[in-house]
């Protein structure tokens, strides 16, 4: 996921996208002990996209505060 299309979200959307990919992340870390894991790649990808999205969120709470 784009940082542009993560700013387009609004505050409710991304909480909810933060949730699902948090509940991926869990199911990918189950299939990776179990040895079910096709794409560990994945688990690298929805961690940097969770990351993306806290990071626009403090942005636009440093931005609120400031202004």
């Amino acid at each position: 996921m784009k940082v542009n299309d993560i700013r387009n979200m609004s505050a409710a959307e991304m909480d909810q996208k933060v949730v699902g990919l948090k509940e991926e992340l869990f199911n990918l870390r189950f299939q990776l002990a179990t040895g079910q894991l096709e794409n560990p790649m994945r688990i690298r990808e929805v961690k940097k996209t969770i990351a993306r999205i806290k990071t626009v969120q403090r942005e636009a709470e440093l931005k609120s505060q400031n202004a």
